[in-house]
């Protein structure tokens, strides 16, 4: 079966996504960051918010599926960015989160081999990455989130039925404010 990598991403504009951030860098630079985590190296579909920023492909790579998140909450988007794949073994991602994290990615779908969902957990209490092996018996997986905060992982894990095996790749910072984006910087010359 082959593997899918969704690219959960807001496209990438001046003065918008990602306001934290670009409070403690501008927008410039924040629109800068946001480009460079569209990672090239993966055959990629891409899931992107706002909707009507599908239809404008000079910003995509070529040959990547792209599709529109759609309405809903956080959870109701990545769960239909998930189901959207054909079956197999999905990988989503943010997109501040690629470029820093090929072998964890790789890691999470070795993990799916073994277990039926997989995730990467976030210093915030959030997770950065959620893996699946998709199908028509993909379970429902955020209702009830607390997103945007310390609860969002232990809130999934919380409601995910008991037959459902869970693995775990690294714990990873999310790139959400200055304070991030600052630790991240030096690393990978931004």
């Amino acid at each position: 079966m082959r593997r899918h990598l969704v690219l959960f991403v807001r496209a990438p504009q001046l003065g918008s996504g990602k306001r934290r951030l670009a409070r403690a860098i501008g927008d410039v630079a924040t629109v800068r960051f946001e480009r460079m985590m569209i990672d090239r190296r993966w055959r990629l579909r891409i899931a992107v918010t706002p909707d009507k920023a599908r239809r404008q492909a000079g910003r995509w790579r070529r040959g990547v599926e792209v599709t529109s998140q759609g309405g809903g909450d956080l959870g109701i988007r990545m769960r239909r960015a998930l189901i959207a794949c054909p079956q197999g073994p999905v990988v989503l991602v943010g997109g501040d989160i690629p470029a820093l994290a090929a072998r964890h990615i790789a890691a999470a779908f070795r993990l799916l081999g073994q277990h039926a969902l997989v995730f990467g957990p976030a210093e915030d209490g959030g997770f950065w990455l959620v893996g699946a092996r998709c199908g028509p018996r993909l379970p429902s997986l955020f209702e009830r989130v607390r997103w945007s905060g310390p609860f969002a992982l232990a809130d999934t894990l919380a409601r995910l039925p008991r037959r459902v095996s869970v693995g775990f790749v690294d714990r990873l910072e999310d790139v959400d404010d200055g304070e991030a984006y600052r630790r991240l910087a030096p690393r990978r010359g931004f």
